[in-house]
């Protein structure tokens, strides 16, 4: 090509990089935003005004159980453990436990709990990544016992 025929480079093709660049960048957050607001309601409590109302006097009658939990899975098997202070298993009656995702509700599954004796068992089907349980649990006296308990499946 002799320099006559060459295309100089002006501004108006600077103006359409610059345009389909950020185009596309803008285009990629926004698609992202969408589908973090769409999968993910970020809702813990219906009423978080209400809900704070008693959360001090909830706190302290949990702690005052002096429970812990453990979770483990064993071949397929999801186990949620209860103890007390000296160790010993606790049968806790159970009212809600919720197993799922920390950013989606997707995968979230209510598993069949049963206590063996010692804990508490129910069979899964886990991918691997993070998981979580949610778990309202009730002591004899009429406790309220809530936990969120975050574990790792490998994959």
């Amino acid at each position: 090509m002799s320099k006559s025929q060459e295309k100089e480079f002006t501004g108006r093709h600077m103006l359409m990089v610059m345009l389909g660049a950020f185009g596309v960048i803008i285009t990629v957050n926004l698609t992202m935003a969408y589908n973090a607001i769409g999968t993910f309601p970020g809702l813990e409590v219906k009423n978080s005004y209400v809900a704070s109302q008693n959360f001090d006097k909830n706190r302290a009658s949990q702690q005052a159980l002096g429970w812990t939990t453990d979770v483990r899975l064993d071949d397929g098997v999801l186990h949620l453990v209860f103890t007390d202070r000296q160790g010993q298993p606790v049968r806790a009656e159970l009212l809600s436990v919720t197993l799922g995702r920390s950013t989606h509700v997707r995968d979230d599954q209510t598993p069949p709990f049963r206590w063996t004796g010692r804990d508490f068992t129910a069979p899964v089907d886990l991918d691997g990544g993070n998981w979580n349980i949610r778990l309202v649990a009730q002591a004899e006296d009429g406790t309220q016992f809530r936990q969120r308990m975050v574990f790792y499946v490998k994959g």
